[in-house]
């Protein structure tokens, strides 16, 4: 189902008996932007022209019946103020205003030789969007609604990036509030940073969580059959170069583990999950979560993100990066090379192998680090050029994002089999160190292709989060 957005002109109705033309030229520019709008994925709910109080109630009726997630108020021409306060005290949900002038520049010789004062006035009328802004904004400070700007003219591509990545932050609300994340088995023992309270995580993103048992994945696990074990290990050999030394034995290993996951995403509706567990030595939970990891980045690839460690923080971050279409691979800070001013990140869990530099190893590992173990994993580098990591912090005063932009660049990395990348900040990499750090973020982050920090500062807006962006 698509995401929906409201849209309302403005305008004063005492013009358009005043000035031929004005109110069909109007309107012609908003039929123009509901379309324009339209091609970004969402269904965009027009409540026309609102040009007094009157029409103020109606268009916040049919808006909120359609239950909007952000609204595209179009200031057309000079409007009174009380004609946007109903709609925007009724719909309770952010508004951006659009100061979109018809063009870039108005023809002052051409509009100078009109000959009359008359036109000339009613077309200028056509062109002074900006001249409300600051009304609707004292308005809307004073009565605690909360608005952005977007400022340009209709052909302004900077213009409608912003209105586009606007829609793009309702959609990622939308999709956070339906998302039922999974939390199987448990914290890493001792890892504080890690920990967090679910309550406040629905409260912000309204997630749905499900906490969920291994037994009920062992089952799902114990059902499997040998021709869905051949069928997965050919998704294995298609999305993995999967490496010559593994055993048959923990290729199997891994598939069964892998379609038990399947199930249990099905039969959950999950869209994202966090998990850890150790178990006895040798009993079944040990063997399953051993054997967890190539499944995992399986799910993740598909834009299910599964985040190790029980880091539910950083599944959260995963599936914004998701669903942004930015990706999301499971990351932490792994070493500094000082000569070439990087920081390396990467993690022995589950990665985002749609966006791979190059091919995603399978390998097999004889002990995993700090866990239970061993099995198969994935080396993988995240793909060179533009990247955002993301980090949802829990901190003192409630949650909020912490962003960076940066370069995943070439270069050596371990190749420990383990995902790991080399990132550069136009801040330099000590700077970086310290200054995210210092907003006390836990250990992992997710990193995302492509620079989208300023949308991920949309969406903190609409969620009424903060967010702070180190570079």
């Amino acid at each position: 189902m698509k995401t929906k957005v409201g849209l309302f002109g403005i305008g004063l109705d005492t013009y358009w008996a005043q000035f031929d033309g004005l109110l069909n030229n109007l309107n012609t520019y908003q039929e123009q932007i509901k379309k324009r709008i339209s091609t970004y994925g969402v269904d965009v709910i027009d409540a026309g022209m609102v040009d007094n109080p009157l029409k103020a109630g109606e268009a916040a009726d049919l808006l909120k019946a359609n239950d909007v997630e952000i609204v595209f108020l179009y200031v057309s021409t000079y409007a009174l103020s009380s004609t946007v306060l109903p709609v925007a005290q009724k719909l309770k949900v952010p508004v951006i205003i659009l100061n979109l002038q018809p063009v870039a520049e108005l023809d002052y010789d051409a509009f100078n030789k009109l000959g009359d004062r008359g036109k000339m006035t009613g077309l200028w009328l056509e062109h002074c969007q900006s001249c409300s802004l600051p009304e609707i904004a004292n308005v809307f400070n004073r009565s605690g609604i909360r608005y952005d700007f977007v400022t340009g003219y209709l052909q302004d591509k900077d213009a409608w990036r912003d209105i586009e990545a606007w829609t793009q932050a309702a959609h990622v609300v939308v999709s956070l509030r339906n998302n039922r994340m999974g939390i199987l088995g448990h914290y890493y023992s001792g890892m504080l940073d890690v920990y967090t309270d679910i309550t406040k995580q629905s409260a912000v993103f309204g997630t749905h969580f499900e906490l969920l048992e291994m037994c009920e994945l062992k089952k799902y696990r114990d059902e499997t059959t040998d021709t869905e074990n051949q069928t997965k290990i050919e998704e294995f050999n298609s999305a993995f170069d999967v490496a010559s030394e593994c055993e048959l034995f923990e290729i199997e290993r891994a598939a069964r583990t892998s379609l038990a996951l399947d199930k249990l995403v099905k039969n959950r509706n999950l869209g994202s999950m966090a998990y850890y567990y150790e178990g006895e030595p040798g009993n079944d939970y040990e063997n399953i979560v051993t054997s967890i990891i190539a499944g995992n980045t399986l799910l993740t690839g598909k834009n299910i993100p599964v985040a190790g460690e029980c880091e539910v923080k950083n599944a959260h971050a995963m599936k914004i990066m998701a669903e942004f279409g930015a990706g999301g691979s499971f990351s932490e800070f792994y070493l500094m090379d000082f000569n070439d001013d990087v920081v390396m990140l990467g993690h022995d869990g589950p990665a985002h192998f749609a966006i791979a530099e190059g091919s995603v190893k399978l390998v097999p590992l004889s002990i995993y680090h700090g866990k239970p173990g061993k099995g198969l994993s994935i080396q993988m580098t995240v793909k060179h050029g533009e990247v955002t990591l993301l980090s949802v912090v829990e901190g003192k005063d409630g949650i909020f994002l912490l962003v960076a932009e940066g370069e995943s660049v070439p270069g050596p990395v371990l190749e420990i089999g383990n995902t790991n990348s080399r990132y550069r900040f136009n801040i330099g990499a000590k700077r970086f160190m310290n200054e995210w750090s210092k907003q006390g973020p836990a250990h992992h982050c997710a990193i995302g292709v492509g620079h989208i920090a300023d949308k991920i500062q949309k969406l903190a807006f609409l969620l009424n989060i903060q967010v702070a962006v180190i570079c």
